[in-house]
């Protein structure tokens, strides 16, 4: 799956997901079972994930009934339209990372997997807009880096630049939105991390 483990990636994801969710839980993570999925097994969660399902096509997914959490780690990002999904989720609280679009480099797109392309990268307030319309409420946020230890302009970049934008939210069942005053302080709560 992985040329190069995205060590620094999963530490933070752990870290942040031992806060948000303690062990042991049960997380239903979106995708298929990956290094992360086992990362997690040996921290004490119990894991199921989806099937390799067109989540696109198939957006309502019946979760077990023990499920404390939904995460998806890089996931929507490959979605045509992640709405339907976080909308129709039944889930009371989910844990999400997704790519930051950059501004010197272009979306990721394999040249051998068809599967392995990135529709969407977003911006931070995109993120949090597409949550808020789907009904959720933010709790916690954060941007990571994602170092990178090549020569060259861009890697260069990629050690002062955020890369990736994780967040936890819970079901919004008073339906607030747009919720003004939680969406306004993006700049001062994301850009002062």
């Amino acid at each position: 799956m992985y040329k190069i483990f995205p060590k620094n990636r999963y530490e933070n994801t752990l870290k942040m997901l031992k806060e948000v969710c303690p062990s042991p839980s049960v997380v239903f993570d979106l995708g298929v079972t990956n290094p992360f999925s086992e990362i997690m097994k040996q921290n004490n969660y119990k894991v199921y994930n989806t099937n390799g399902e067109d989540l696109d096509e198939n957006p309502d997914i019946i979760l077990p009934k023990d499920v404390d959490l939904v995460t998806g780690f890089e996931i929507l990002e490959h979605l045509v339209s992640p709405y339907p999904l976080l909308k129709n989720l039944e889930a009371k609280r989910v844990f999400l990372t997704v790519p930051v679009n950059l501004w010197f480099a272009k979306a990721y797109k394999s040249k051998t997997d068809d599967r392995d392309r990135h529709y969407h990268e977003f911006e931070p307030w995109q993120f949090d807009m597409l949550l808020e319309k789907a009904g959720w409420r933010i709790v916690k946020k954060e941007l990571w880096k994602n170092p990178s230890f090549k020569l060259g302009f861009r890697p260069f970049l990629r050690n002062f630049t955020n890369r990736y934008y994780a967040v936890y939210a819970e079901r919004d069942y008073a339906e607030r939105w747009p919720n003004k005053e939680k969406f306004t302080s993006y700049y001062r709560g994301v850009l002062n991390l």
